[in-house]
C-alpha cells in the first residue's frame, strides 16, 4: 500500500520499503508487523510497527530537516509539558532506497480530537491553554553545540505578506473571499510581537491532536517547532473550537487584543495556503481550512 501524492515532487514510500530500511539499520524490529497509518498529514508518511512503535519519513523535502529537529528537542521539551508528546527512539539514515533521515518514534494512542469525540469542549479549550502557555514558558536558552530550530511559522506576519495576498486571490473561485484582504491588512499593521521569542508548535490543529475517553490525550508533529511569536499557536481557535469553546480558550490564555488578532491573522493565512493548495488531494485538510475561514468570518462579521 502506497501513500497518495501530495506534492508534484514528494518520494513515494510503502511497506516493502520501510522494510527493507528496517531490516538494513535496526533489525531488531524488522519482523514486527507493519502498516501504513491513514493520515491527512502532508509533510510524512506514517507507518504503525507492532503495538508499540512508529516509523516515520518525510515525503518531501522541506520536512527532511524536521526529523533531526524533532530527534534533538521533543526529549527536551517533554518533561516541561502537561501532555503527552511524540518519543524519537532511533533516527534512520538515507539509503539506496530511500534519500533522507527517517525516524522511529513510540506509538501514542488516541484519535484525531475533534468536536465529535471530546465530551466537552470547554475543557478541551482550557487543556489546550494549559498545554500552550506551558510550551511557551519552557526555557528558551539552547546549548552551543545545538542548532536552533527554525520553521516558517512564528514570523512577524509581515514576512507572510505577499503570499497570503496571493493565496487568498487564489481562494476567489472557491468561496467568498471578498472579506478577507482587508481582516489580513489590518492584522499586518498590527503592534509585531517584541518581547523574546519563545517556543512554538506552530501546527496546532485536528490531525496533530489525539484524543483518548473523551478528552485530549496528546499533541503531535512538531515539524513547525521553532522560537516565535506565541500568536501562531493560536490558530487552533479558529481550526477546531467553536464560537463558545473559542472564548474559553482565550480567557485561559489571557492574551491581549493585539495577540489574538495576529494569531486570527495566522489562522487565516494558513488556511488560504492550504485550501487551493490541497482542495483535490487532501480533502480533509481542505475541509478544516474551510471550518476556520468560516469561523473567522462569523467572528468578523460580529465584530461589524
Amino acid at each position: 500500500m502506497t501513500e497518495q501524492k501530495m506534492h508534484a515532487d514528494e518520494i513515494s514510500t510503502n511497506l516493502p520499503l520501510v522494510r527493507r530500511l528496517l531490516l538494513s539499520q535496526y533489525p531488531q524490529w524488522a519482523e514486527l508487523a507493519l502498516q501504513l497509518v491513514p493520515s491527512a498529514g502532508t509533510d510524512n508518511a506514517m507507518y504503525r510497527l507492532g503495538p508499540d512503535l512508529a516509523v516515520r519519513l518525510p515525503r518531501i523535502e522541506w520536512a527532511v530537516a524536521d526529523v533531526s529537529k524533532e530527534y534533538t528537542w521533543l526529549p527536551r521539551l517533554a518533561p516541561h509539558l502537561p501532555l503527552p508528546i511524540p518519543a524519537p527512539l532511533a533516527l534512520g539514515q538515507p539509503s539506496e532506497d530511500y534519500p533522507w533521515p527517517w525516524a522511529v518514534y513510540r506509538w501514542l494512542d488516541g484519535e484525531d480530537a475533534t468536536l465529535d469525540n471530546i465530551r466537552d469542549e470547554h475543557q478541551l479549550a482550557r487543556d489546550l491553554a494549559e498545554f500552550v502557555t506551558a510550551l511557551h514558558g519552557v526555557d528558551t536558552a539552547i546549548p552551543a553545540s545545538v542548532t536552533t530550530p527554525t520553521s516558517s511559522r512564528g514570523v512577524p506576519l509581515t514576512e507572510r505578506d505577499e503570499g497570503t495576498r496571493e493565496a487568498i486571490g487564489a481562494c476567489a473561485d472557491l468561496l467568498d473571499a471578498g472579506w478577507m484582504l482587508p481582516v489580513w491588512e489590518a492584522a499586518v499593521k498590527l503592534p509585531p510581537w517584541d518581547a523574546p521569542p519563545v517556543w512554538i508548535h506552530g501546527d496546532l490543529k485536528p490531525g496533530n491532536l489525539l484524543a483518548k475517553a473523551g478528552r485530549l490525550s496528546a499533541v503531535i508533529d512538531f515539524g513547525g517547532l521553532a522560537l516565535g511569536d506565541p500568536a501562531v499557536d493560536l490558530i487552533v481557535a479558529w481550526n477546531l473550537l467553536s464560537c463558545e469553546s473559542r472564548a474559553a480558550f482565550r480567557a485561559a490564555m489571557n492574551t491581549d487584543d493585539a495577540m489574538w488578532l495576529r494569531g486570527r491573522a495566522w489562522a487565516l493565512s494558513v488556511a488560504v495556503a492550504a485550501l487551493p493548495y490541497y482542495q483535490h488531494t487532501n480533502p480533509i485538510l481542505a475541509g478544516i481550512s474551510r471550518y476556520q475561514l468560516r469561523q473567522i468570518h462569523g467572528e468578523v462579521l460580529q465584530e461589524g
